[in-house]
C-alpha cells in the first residue's frame, strides 16, 4: 500500500484537517498551525496540509484558538485555495512578494 507523505507536519501534531463554510458568511478551519497575515480582505493562514488562502470583503476573525489550531473567520467569503509547491510561477511570485 503506497503511503502519502505530508512535508509539512511536525512529529506528533494531528493530520486532522477541515474547512467549514455556513452561507458564505462564516468559514472554520481546523488544522491552523498559524495565521501568517490578514486584513479585512485576505487571510493567509498556514495549516497542517500546506497554506490557505481565503479572500473576501469585511472579513474578522471571529475565533481563533491557537492551542487547538481551530480559526472562524466571518465576512463575505469570494474565494479560498491552496498554495502548494506544485503550483505555477504566479503562485510563487505572490509568496515572493508576501515575504519581502
Amino acid at each position: 500500500m503506497l503511503q502519502e507523505t505530508n512535508h509539512y507536519l511536525t512529529p506528533g501534531q494531528s493530520t486532522e484537517h477541515e474547512v467549514k463554510v455556513r452561507n458564505r458568511r462564516v468559514i472554520e478551519i481546523t488544522g491552523v498551525k498559524e495565521v501568517d497575515s490578514f486584513d479585512n480582505e485576505e487571510f493567509l493562514l498556514e495549516t497542517v496540509l500546506g497554506y490557505l488562502m481565503i479572500r473576501g470583503e469585511n472579513l474578522q476573525i471571529k475565533t481563533l484558538d491557537v492551542a487547538q489550531g481551530k480559526v472562524e473567520i466571518k465576512g463575505k467569503l469570494i474565494d479560498f485555495s491552496y498554495l502548494d509547491d506544485h503550483q505555477n510561477d504566479q503562485t510563487k511570485s505572490f509568496l515572493g512578494k508576501l515575504f519581502k
